[in-house]
Parts: structure tokens; sequence; C-alpha cells
């Protein structure tokens, strides 16, 4: 348990564009910055965040919130695991002693695997370090291959012996771990949404053997440094009838080999700083360019290069250098991603190594201002290096030109910018050697022919069919975006005609609305949430939903705290539909009613002045008109009810209703004329 004022630290000192621009690289829009959406497929920059507010919203999936919790969405962490990030990030003590066994296993599915693998990351890494195996065996392969143990720590690298004496599994067991997150229980319906971790296999005997055996291990990292996998590698003494000489961790609910990078994690802030990454394949050429002095490096870890991935290194850069062997294999494999990322808007340069080499072993032959130096000097755009891999002998053949036009012509479509395709397409004219007319044709038909699968695939998806594959290019989801719920529409589906009420409650809910008279004759301040809750406890008026109830309730009893502020206090609430609401509420996010809007008499955001709307006025009309709108729905029910001829043989009910009837007839008439002009809600 974290207490309150070490709370209120933690949410003092977090910073919403220290916080995001750890995910997302952020460029000034006025006042607020913006950047791409790190929570849906964002191509254009909607991901606005505001320092002023300290917070953070797209506008386009509606995502957000304060830093605690951009935190909590982004990791996937609880609420008191969101303020220990925070914590930690910001140099912050929480005095909490440490988790028991017991402790450990009652936490979350997410959490316990994440605790459990930062527990397995410390077990390999002494395994590498302080056993007699690990040092002769996997130490020695690291620094057979050149590795200086800086960069062995830097990775916190491992080893797992081949030892059914000593094994992580057993280890693991009497450290109180639970067997349920030791092994993978795949979902076979849906394998990524399997709990357990897969650092340990169950045979059928019933007893655990490690997954890893006999390998050297690397942690696969989140964005945000946590060990959501790992990757081993079988070492060349013992590959010899080995079918599978790299193995990652299985997927599950923290861990999917498409929606990681290798080395992200340590290469963050390089590629932000450079405004370039490199892409590479395996972990060791990670190693080696950060070795040579190269940090801005990550690696798809074998696996062909995915949507997710791409995604992840576009939030901090648009800048990307692919860098594959220099063998054939190499050469296809650069060749498949170029679509993908010019589909993303990336700005994509191709390097290829020479034959034979890939990015560790280059390293291994160079220095590293000779390898810094190579790597600047032979990058190359898309349209060049396609046509640079056309041999000289074939370069006047017809058949090779045309399938040399139509492939260019093929990857300049998929490019969502019409500037940048037009660029390109010049471009493509002068390395060909071609009329400038004939790529925009080719390129043009490649677009009908994408849009028409675009057209397909909707048809597909209206006759419930799940389509084969999704085209590259524009972004296929924007007609659905037309037709997306306004926040507003979204808040009132939630808490109905109450939306306004709270909206009062979360921008202004500690705000001075008058003064009174207190016992004493003294006078004391009355805030808009306590106006609000007496004033419906005067005509015995209850808020209908529950979250706006909680609002109000939560807001009187904070109204006169030190440094009480309503919208801070409900955008950092532990209660995530609490947080929603009030993220979707926000001034910047959900505008005031036309009603209410008066001209601003300075040049601050009008919701910034406290005087551009008359609490006052605005308060007592919002609340009258609600209450009007409850007691015209009470007038029906009990003229429904008088019609009941069950009802109409009792005379004593009748009578009961009639007065019932009288007395709210003359509340309608009093909250109309306090309503005035001025009634909003039905």
């Amino acid at each position: 348990m974290i207490d309150r004022i070490t709370v209120n630290k933690i949410l003092d000192a977090a910073n919403i564009v220290d916080v995001v621009s750890d995910f997302v690289t952020l460029k000034r829009a006025g006042a607020n910055l913006k950047g791409l959406c790190p929570f849906h497929d964002d191509r254009t920059p909607s991901f606005m965040v505001s320092p002023a507010r300290n917070y953070c919203k797209c506008f386009a999936c509606g995502e957000g919130g304060s830093p605690v919790g951009f935190i909590m969405k982004h990791e996937q962490l609880s609420y008191p695991d969101a303020l220990r990030y925070l914590a930690k990030k910001y140099g912050i003590k929480i005095e909490e002693k440490e988790l028991t066994p017991d402790e450990i296993q009652s936490r979350g599915d997410r959490d316990s695997m994440f605790i459990l693998n930062e527990w397995a990351r410390e077990w390999f890494k002494d395994q590498l370090w302080n056993t007699p195996d690990g040092r002769a065996i996997g130490l020695a392969y690291f620094r057979g291959r050149g590795f200086r143990d800086d960069i062995l720590e830097k990775f916190q690298v491992g080893f797992c012996p081949n030892s059914r004496e000593h094994s992580l599994s057993a280890d693991a067991l009497k450290a109180g771990y639970q067997e349920r997150y030791l092994v993978n229980n795949q979902d076979e319906m849906e394998p990524r949404l399997s709990i357990g971790t897969g650092l340990s296999l169950k045979r059928e005997d019933g007893k655990l053997r490690d997954r890893f055996w006999g390998r050297v291990i690397w942690p696969i990292y989140t964005a945000s440094g946590r060990v959501a996998g790992f990757g081993g590698r079988v070492l060349d003494a013992a590959t010899k009838g080995v079918a599978i000489k790299y193995q990652n961790s299985p997927e599950s609910i923290i861990y999917s080999k498409r929606k990681e990078l290798f080395g992200l994690f340590q290469a963050r802030q390089a590629i932000r700083k450079a405004d370039l990454c490199y892409l590479v394949e395996g972990y060791t050429d990670v190693m080696a360019m950060h070795q040579q002095g190269v940090e801005n490096v990550v690696a798809s870890s074998g696996t062909a290069l995915t949507p997710e991935q791409i995604h992840l290194i576009h939030r901090i850069t648009s800048n990307i250098t692919v860098i594959f062997d220099g063998d054939e294999a190499g050469i296809h494999a650069s060749e498949r991603g170029i679509d993908m990322l010019l589909a993303e808007g990336m700005n994509v340069k191709l390097l290829l190594l020479p034959d034979g080499d890939d990015p560790d072993s280059f390293a291994r032959k160079h220095t590293a201002t000779e390898y810094q130096q190579y790597l600047q000097e032979n990058q190359m755009d898309f349209i060049t290096y396609k046509a640079s891999h056309t041999g000289d002998a074939q370069k006047d053949d017809p058949d090779v030109q045309e399938r040399l036009i139509h492939n260019v012509a093929e990857s300049i479509a998929v490019i969502p910018d019409e500037i940048k395709r037009t660029i390109y397409i010049r471009h493509a004219a002068q390395q060909l050697k071609m009329p400038e007319r004939l790529i925009t044709n080719a390129v043009n038909a490649q677009r009908g022919n994408l849009r028409a699968e675009r057209q397909k695939e909707l048809e597909r998806e209206q006759r419930g069919t799940q389509p084969s594959s999704t085209p590259h290019g524009e972004n296929t989801t924007a007609p659905a975006q037309e037709h997306k719920t306004s926040p507003r529409a979204s808040v009132e589906g939630v808490i109905g005609p109450e939306a306004t009420i709270a909206q009062m409650i979360i921008r202004h809910g500690e705000k001075v609305m008058c003064y009174i008279e207190d016992e004493n004759g003294q006078e004391v301040p009355l805030s808009v949430a306590e106006y609000i809750s007496y004033s419906l406890q005067d005509d015995n008026i209850h808020l209908q939903s529950t979250i706006c109830q909680k609002l109000l309730k939560e807001a009187v009893e904070n109204a006169h705290a030190p440094n009480f502020h309503a919208e801070q206090y409900f955008i950092n609430h532990p209660d995530e539909a609490i947080r929603s609401i009030a993220l979707l509420l926000g001034p910047e996010s959900v505008e005031l009613s036309k009603l209410y809007e008066v001209p601003s008499k300075s040049d601050q955001d009008p919701q910034e002045d406290g005087e551009s709307i008359h609490l006052d006025e605005v308060i007592p009309s919002l609340i009258a008109s609600y209450k009007l709108g409850i007691v015209q729905k009470e007038l029906k029910n009990i003229i429904e009810q008088m019609k009941d001829p069950a009802i109409k043989a009792d005379l004593e009910k009748v009578q009961k209703l009639k007065e019932d009837f009288r007395q709210k007839t003359l509340l309608v008439k009093e909250l109309a004329k306090a309503c005035g002009d001025r009634v909003v809600l039905k």
C-alpha cells in the first residue's frame, strides 16, 4: 500500500511530456505537443499532449489520460504499479516491505509473469558470471565473438545450464513462484492470451524441465524496460542435430514476438537523438553495433518485419535504415520489408553489407570509425537500391526493364502522402531513364489495384468472412472513423443526461460558487460540488448514475482539502471508469455548451479564466433544469398510476397521489421559472 502523501508526491512530480516522450516523439503544436498515437495505427499525428493540463489525448481513438493513466494503459499496469513505475522514474522512494511468496502469488497474472521474468533474468545472469559452466561455456561464447564485458552487462545476457540437478525451474519453485506462471498454459483458440512465461516445460511424468537449457540467453524488454520474454541460442558446439538454433519465449499475455523489437529499450533515446533507426536481424547484430558506438539500432529478432514493430519505431522517428546480410537471403529479406515501411509513411533507406557479412561479423573486421563511415556512405533509397540490383547485362532487356518499372511503381503506390509519391515518381524517372508520365501511369494503375483489393476486403468483412491479407497502402480504417461516436455521445451513453452535471463537477467542483452563513453567523465558502449536493438534497432528488454519485460524493468530501483540484483529482483517480469520464469531459476534449459561453475579458483560454463562465448563474440553472426533468417524469408516472383500476379503487392511495401530484406541480412551476430560457436537459 502506498500512502497518500507519497502518491501526491508522485502525481506532483510526474510530467506528462516527460512520460509520453519516453514512448512517442512529440513536436510542438501551439501551446501543446503532438505525435503518433501509441494506442492505435496512427499515420498522421493525432495524439495531443497538454503541458498546461498535464494530460494527453488522442483525438482519433479517444485514449489518453494523466501521466499515471497513460502508463497504466501503455504498459498495462495496475494503478499502484503505475505509481511505482513513475516513482522509480522520478527517484521518489516508496517504503514497502518485500513481497512474500504468498503476496507474489496473489498479484495479477500479468504482474506475476513480469516479476517472474525479472527474477529469471537475474538467475540467468548469475549462472553466466558465477558458475563454472556459465563462465567456461556461456561467457566463453560471448567473448569468443569479441564482446566486451560492458556490452554483456548492458544487455543483461545470461546462461541456462544443461543440468537436471541445478535448474531454473527448481529454484523458481523454491523461491515461491507458482508452476502456472513457469509453464505456458496455451489457449487453443487464442495462443496470445496464454498464461505463463514458458520458462519451463512440463514433462509427461509431471516434472518441469527448463525451456532454455544449454543456451545463452538474451532478455527481451518492453519499451519501458520490463522483461517480456527471452531469446536463447544453442552454442556452436551443441548445434549438431539441433533443429532450432534460436528459441524464444512462447506467445502469452505479456509477450508476442511480432510486437517486440530487441534492443528498443536500450536504443530509444539514441533513436530520438539521431532521428534515425537502424533495423537489423539478430541479437548479436545489435550488440555489435552498440560496441561500435552505434546505439540507435533494433532487431526484428529473426522474424519477418511486422506492422506492430514498424509502429513501435514510427512513434519515435520517421527515418529508418534497414541493414541486412549481404547474401541472397538478406537481399530478399530487405525487399519484403520495403513496401510495409513505405506504407506506414516511413522514410526508408537500404544498406547491404559486403557478401557474406552481417552487422556482427562486419563489426569484427572494422574499427568503430570505419564502421560508422560505412553506414553513412552506403545508404541508398529504395529506387536506387532496386535499380542497382538489376545486373548490367540485363539492363537493356525489355522484359527486365518492364519488371523493374512495375516493381518500383508497386513500392511508390503504397506511400500514403501524395507529395512524397510525386517526388519519388520524379526520382524514379531519372534513375530508370524513363519518361515521368510512364512511371506516373504505372503508379496510378497500381493504386487502382490497391483500391479494388480494399473494396473486396470491405465486402468480405460485411459478409462476416475474415480477409486473407491486408494490402499495403493508405489507411483502410479511415471510412470507419468518419462515423465514430463523439466523446459527448459516448459519455451520455454511460451517464445519460447527467453528463453536463458531471462535467461541472470535474471542471469546477472545488471552485467557490458563493458564500453562506454558518450556525455562528460567519460567512463560509460553498463550493460548486457542495451547492449541487445540497440543492439536490433539498428536493430529495438523487443522481441516477453511480459514476456521477461517486464524482459528487468525493468532490464534496475533498472540496476544502488543501491543494484539491477536482479535474486533476479525477483524471488521476484509481477507478478506471472515473478516469475515463474525467478525460472525456476535460476542458480540452469536450467544449461547454454554447449556452454557457460568454466573452472572455482576457487573452487566456476561456476555460482558464475563472470569470469566463458565471458559475453562480450556470450551476443553479443547470441543476434546476435537471430537477425539472426528474419531477416531470415523476408527474407522468403519477398520471399512469392513477389510470390503474386497482389504484382507483383505493381512495387512500388516490388521495395520496393527488397530493403528491399537487406538490410536484408547484415544484415544476418553481423550477421552470428558475430555468427561464436556459433549460438544457430533457
